[in-house]
Protein backbone atom coordinates (compact mmCIF):
# COMPACT_ATOMS: atom_id res chain seq x y z
CA UNK A 1 0.00 0.00 0.00
CA UNK A 2 1.27 3.32 -0.71
CA UNK A 3 0.17 6.91 -1.70
CA UNK A 4 1.06 8.26 -5.05
CA UNK A 5 0.49 12.80 -5.00
CA UNK A 6 -0.18 13.90 -8.22
CA UNK A 7 -1.28 17.55 -8.70
CA UNK A 8 -1.76 18.27 -4.55
CA UNK A 9 -3.72 14.94 -4.49
CA UNK A 10 -2.98 11.80 -2.52
CA UNK A 11 -3.56 8.69 -4.50
CA UNK A 12 -4.03 5.46 -2.53
CA UNK A 13 -3.06 2.36 -4.43
CA UNK A 14 -1.73 -0.98 -3.68
CA UNK A 15 0.85 -3.40 -5.70
CA UNK A 16 0.38 -6.89 -5.62
CA UNK A 17 2.97 -9.38 -7.26
CA UNK A 18 5.45 -8.75 -10.45
CA UNK A 19 5.37 -9.67 -13.73
CA UNK A 20 3.68 -7.89 -16.69
CA UNK A 21 1.22 -4.81 -14.88
CA UNK A 22 -2.63 -4.93 -15.16
CA UNK A 23 -3.86 -1.71 -13.72
CA UNK A 24 -7.93 -2.05 -12.18
CA UNK A 25 -10.15 0.22 -11.57
CA UNK A 26 -12.99 0.01 -9.32
CA UNK A 27 -16.42 1.55 -10.16
CA UNK A 28 -18.14 4.29 -8.96
CA UNK A 29 -18.57 4.54 -5.19
CA UNK A 30 -16.55 1.46 -4.69
CA UNK A 31 -12.64 1.01 -3.60
CA UNK A 32 -10.08 -1.23 -4.44
CA UNK A 33 -11.29 -4.06 -1.79
CA UNK A 34 -14.08 -5.02 -4.39
CA UNK A 35 -10.79 -6.77 -6.21
CA UNK A 36 -9.59 -9.07 -3.06
CA UNK A 37 -11.01 -11.81 -4.83
CA UNK A 38 -8.86 -11.58 -7.63
CA UNK A 39 -5.66 -10.79 -6.43
CA UNK A 40 -4.43 -14.39 -5.67
CA UNK A 41 -5.13 -15.23 -9.04
CA UNK A 42 -3.68 -12.13 -10.97
CA UNK A 43 -1.20 -11.50 -8.45
CA UNK A 44 0.10 -14.97 -9.41
CA UNK A 45 2.17 -14.23 -12.36
CA UNK A 46 1.45 -10.07 -12.52
CA UNK A 47 2.42 -6.99 -11.25
CA UNK A 48 -1.35 -6.08 -9.96
CA UNK A 49 -2.05 -2.23 -9.60
CA UNK A 50 -5.11 -1.45 -7.55
CA UNK A 51 -6.37 2.14 -6.81
CA UNK A 52 -9.03 4.37 -5.36
CA UNK A 53 -10.10 6.90 -7.74
CA UNK A 54 -10.26 10.74 -6.66
CA UNK A 55 -13.23 10.90 -3.79
CA UNK A 56 -13.05 7.70 -3.00
CA UNK A 57 -11.66 5.01 -0.23
CA UNK A 58 -8.57 6.48 0.86
CA UNK A 59 -7.76 8.79 -1.54
CA UNK A 60 -7.70 12.44 -0.84
CA UNK A 61 -11.67 13.73 -2.03
CA UNK A 62 -10.72 17.52 -3.31
CA UNK A 63 -12.95 20.51 -2.76
CA UNK A 64 -12.40 22.04 -6.17
CA UNK A 65 -15.46 20.33 -8.18
CA UNK A 66 -12.84 21.10 -11.39
CA UNK A 67 -10.13 18.35 -9.57
CA UNK A 68 -12.61 15.56 -10.86
CA UNK A 69 -13.04 14.60 -14.12
CA UNK A 70 -11.98 12.12 -17.02
CA UNK A 71 -9.50 14.12 -17.95
CA UNK A 72 -8.17 13.69 -14.08
CA UNK A 73 -8.70 10.21 -13.66
CA UNK A 74 -7.17 8.97 -17.09
CA UNK A 75 -3.68 11.07 -15.78
CA UNK A 76 -4.14 9.22 -12.53
CA UNK A 77 -4.13 6.36 -14.10
CA UNK A 78 -0.92 7.58 -16.76
CA UNK A 79 0.86 8.48 -13.19
CA UNK A 80 0.26 5.18 -10.92
CA UNK A 81 2.19 3.21 -14.32
CA UNK A 82 4.55 5.64 -14.27
CA UNK A 83 5.02 5.25 -10.73
CA UNK A 84 5.42 1.51 -11.28
CA UNK A 85 7.79 1.93 -14.09
CA UNK A 86 5.36 0.41 -16.14
CA UNK A 87 5.61 1.77 -19.90
CA UNK A 88 2.42 -0.29 -20.51
CA UNK A 89 -0.29 -2.36 -19.02
CA UNK A 90 -3.33 -4.71 -18.98
CA UNK A 91 -6.14 -2.20 -18.45
CA UNK A 92 -9.31 -3.02 -17.11
CA UNK A 93 -12.23 -2.01 -14.35
CA UNK A 94 -15.76 -2.34 -13.59
CA UNK A 95 -18.33 0.33 -14.60
CA UNK A 96 -17.11 3.92 -14.30
CA UNK A 97 -14.00 1.86 -14.11
CA UNK A 98 -14.65 0.37 -17.48
CA UNK A 99 -15.42 3.39 -18.71
CA UNK A 100 -12.18 5.22 -17.81
CA UNK A 101 -10.24 2.23 -19.00
CA UNK A 102 -11.72 2.87 -22.63
CA UNK A 103 -11.06 6.83 -21.94
CA UNK A 104 -7.31 6.15 -21.27
CA UNK A 105 -6.80 3.78 -24.26
CA UNK A 106 -8.20 6.71 -26.26
CA UNK A 107 -5.69 8.91 -24.91
CA UNK A 108 -2.84 6.57 -24.40
CA UNK A 109 -3.41 3.52 -26.95
CA UNK A 110 0.58 2.80 -26.90
CA UNK A 111 0.67 2.35 -23.29
CA UNK A 112 -2.43 -0.75 -23.37
CA UNK A 113 -1.37 -4.45 -24.04
CA UNK A 114 -5.11 -5.31 -23.49
CA UNK A 115 -8.48 -4.46 -22.05
CA UNK A 116 -10.81 -5.91 -19.43
CA UNK A 117 -13.86 -4.61 -19.81
CA UNK A 118 -16.65 -5.69 -16.88
CA UNK A 119 -20.40 -4.50 -16.49
CA UNK A 120 -19.64 -1.15 -18.07
CA UNK A 121 -20.02 0.76 -21.11
CA UNK A 122 -18.67 3.38 -23.65
CA UNK A 123 -21.09 6.33 -22.69
CA UNK A 124 -23.92 7.25 -25.50
CA UNK A 125 -24.51 8.49 -28.64
CA UNK A 126 -27.59 9.75 -28.19
CA UNK A 127 -27.92 13.37 -26.30
CA UNK A 128 -31.43 12.19 -24.43
CA UNK A 129 -29.47 9.14 -23.38
CA UNK A 130 -26.84 10.89 -21.84
CA UNK A 131 -29.03 13.47 -20.19
CA UNK A 132 -31.26 11.01 -18.75
CA UNK A 133 -28.19 9.26 -17.43
CA UNK A 134 -26.26 12.78 -16.12
CA UNK A 135 -29.83 13.23 -14.29
CA UNK A 136 -29.25 9.83 -12.04
CA UNK A 137 -25.80 11.04 -11.66
CA UNK A 138 -26.85 14.19 -9.87
CA UNK A 139 -29.26 12.53 -8.05
CA UNK A 140 -26.81 10.27 -6.98
CA UNK A 141 -24.55 13.04 -5.78
CA UNK A 142 -27.58 15.00 -4.06
CA UNK A 143 -27.87 11.65 -1.81
CA UNK A 144 -24.91 11.39 -0.80
CA UNK A 145 -24.87 15.44 -0.32
CA UNK A 146 -28.35 14.71 2.03
CA UNK A 147 -27.41 11.19 3.11
CA UNK A 148 -23.70 11.16 3.76
CA UNK A 149 -22.65 7.81 3.51
CA UNK A 150 -25.55 6.01 4.84
CA UNK A 151 -27.00 6.13 1.30
CA UNK A 152 -24.49 3.15 0.71
CA UNK A 153 -26.14 0.73 2.28
CA UNK A 154 -29.01 0.52 0.15
CA UNK A 155 -26.88 0.19 -3.44
CA UNK A 156 -24.91 -2.45 -5.35
CA UNK A 157 -22.75 -5.16 -3.09
CA UNK A 158 -19.85 -3.45 -3.89
CA UNK A 159 -20.74 0.05 -3.15
CA UNK A 160 -21.84 -1.12 0.39
CA UNK A 161 -18.67 -3.15 1.19
CA UNK A 162 -16.67 -0.47 0.13
CA UNK A 163 -15.33 2.01 3.18
CA UNK A 164 -15.13 5.86 2.26
CA UNK A 165 -13.84 8.89 3.89
CA UNK A 166 -15.77 11.28 2.51
CA UNK A 167 -19.77 11.68 1.47
CA UNK A 168 -18.95 15.02 -0.06
CA UNK A 169 -16.22 13.78 -2.12
CA UNK A 170 -18.49 10.98 -3.65
CA UNK A 171 -20.78 13.36 -4.85
CA UNK A 172 -18.19 15.53 -6.53
CA UNK A 173 -17.15 12.25 -8.21
CA UNK A 174 -20.37 11.64 -9.47
CA UNK A 175 -20.92 15.19 -11.25
CA UNK A 176 -17.28 15.29 -12.76
CA UNK A 177 -16.44 11.46 -13.24
CA UNK A 178 -19.69 9.51 -13.59
CA UNK A 179 -21.45 12.35 -15.69
CA UNK A 180 -21.01 12.11 -19.46
CA UNK A 181 -20.14 14.82 -21.60
CA UNK A 182 -19.75 13.53 -24.93
CA UNK A 183 -19.76 10.63 -27.12
CA UNK A 184 -15.99 10.48 -27.96
CA UNK A 185 -14.93 7.15 -25.89
CA UNK A 186 -18.06 6.06 -27.85
CA UNK A 187 -17.20 6.67 -31.13
CA UNK A 188 -13.28 5.56 -30.65
CA UNK A 189 -14.28 1.33 -30.39
CA UNK A 190 -13.41 0.24 -33.87
CA UNK A 191 -9.90 1.58 -33.42
CA UNK A 192 -9.48 -0.37 -30.59
CA UNK A 193 -6.18 -2.78 -31.42
CA UNK A 194 -5.62 -4.26 -28.52
CA UNK A 195 -7.62 -7.69 -26.97
CA UNK A 196 -10.14 -7.12 -25.65
CA UNK A 197 -12.27 -9.24 -22.66
CA UNK A 198 -15.60 -8.04 -22.23
CA UNK A 199 -17.79 -9.85 -19.08
CA UNK A 200 -21.14 -9.30 -18.01
CA UNK A 201 -23.73 -10.59 -15.45
CA UNK A 202 -26.60 -12.21 -16.58
CA UNK A 203 -28.15 -10.68 -14.27
CA UNK A 204 -26.79 -6.97 -15.16
CA UNK A 205 -29.72 -5.62 -17.03
CA UNK A 206 -28.64 -2.04 -18.08
CA UNK A 207 -25.27 -3.37 -19.15
CA UNK A 208 -26.43 -6.23 -21.19
CA UNK A 209 -26.91 -4.13 -24.35
CA UNK A 210 -23.67 -2.02 -23.76
CA UNK A 211 -21.60 -5.46 -23.96
CA UNK A 212 -23.23 -6.29 -26.48
CA UNK A 213 -22.25 -2.86 -28.26
CA UNK A 214 -18.86 -3.09 -27.14
CA UNK A 215 -18.90 -6.64 -28.56
CA UNK A 216 -19.78 -5.64 -31.76
CA UNK A 217 -17.84 -2.50 -32.67
CA UNK A 218 -14.89 -3.41 -30.33
CA UNK A 219 -12.92 -6.02 -33.46
CA UNK A 220 -12.14 -9.44 -32.40
CA UNK A 221 -13.20 -8.60 -28.83
CA UNK A 222 -14.34 -11.48 -26.46
CA UNK A 223 -17.38 -11.46 -24.39
CA UNK A 224 -18.54 -13.39 -21.79
CA UNK A 225 -21.78 -13.45 -19.85
CA UNK A 226 -22.07 -14.94 -16.15
CA UNK A 227 -24.84 -16.47 -15.58
CA UNK A 228 -26.60 -15.62 -11.89
CA UNK A 229 -24.58 -12.41 -11.19
CA UNK A 230 -25.58 -9.19 -10.68
CA UNK A 231 -23.52 -5.60 -11.95
CA UNK A 232 -20.44 -6.67 -10.10
CA UNK A 233 -19.80 -9.96 -11.72
CA UNK A 234 -16.54 -10.68 -9.82
CA UNK A 235 -17.95 -10.81 -6.14
CA UNK A 236 -21.52 -12.56 -7.38
CA UNK A 237 -19.58 -15.51 -9.25
CA UNK A 238 -15.94 -15.19 -8.46
CA UNK A 239 -15.28 -18.58 -9.80
CA UNK A 240 -16.41 -18.10 -13.07
CA UNK A 241 -14.93 -14.90 -13.48
CA UNK A 242 -11.79 -15.44 -12.43
CA UNK A 243 -11.60 -18.80 -14.78
CA UNK A 244 -13.15 -15.96 -17.54
CA UNK A 245 -9.87 -13.59 -17.02
CA UNK A 246 -7.45 -16.37 -16.52
CA UNK A 247 -8.40 -17.89 -19.97
CA UNK A 248 -7.94 -14.89 -21.83
CA UNK A 249 -5.18 -14.02 -20.42
CA UNK A 250 -3.82 -17.02 -21.08
CA UNK A 251 -5.08 -16.63 -24.86
CA UNK A 252 -4.56 -13.48 -25.80
CA UNK A 253 -2.11 -12.16 -23.85
CA UNK A 254 0.48 -14.88 -23.70
CA UNK A 255 0.46 -16.12 -19.94
CA UNK A 256 1.29 -19.70 -19.52
CA UNK A 257 -1.43 -21.85 -19.44
CA UNK A 258 -2.47 -22.63 -15.46
CA UNK A 259 -1.66 -26.22 -14.48
CA UNK A 260 -4.56 -25.76 -11.73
Amino acid sequence: MAMLTRDGVNLYYEIHGSGPVILLSHGYSATLEMWRGQVPLLSRDHKLILWDMRGHGQTDSPEDASAYSEEATVADMAALLDAAGAEHAIVGGLSLGGYMSLAFYLAHPERVRALLLFDTGPGFKNDEAREAWNKRASETASRFETEGLRSLQSRNREMAMSNHRSAAGLARAARGMLAQRDARVMKSLPDIKVPTLIVVGGDDTPFLASADYMAAKIPNAAKIVIPHAGHAANLDQPEMFNQAVRQFLESSCQLPASSS
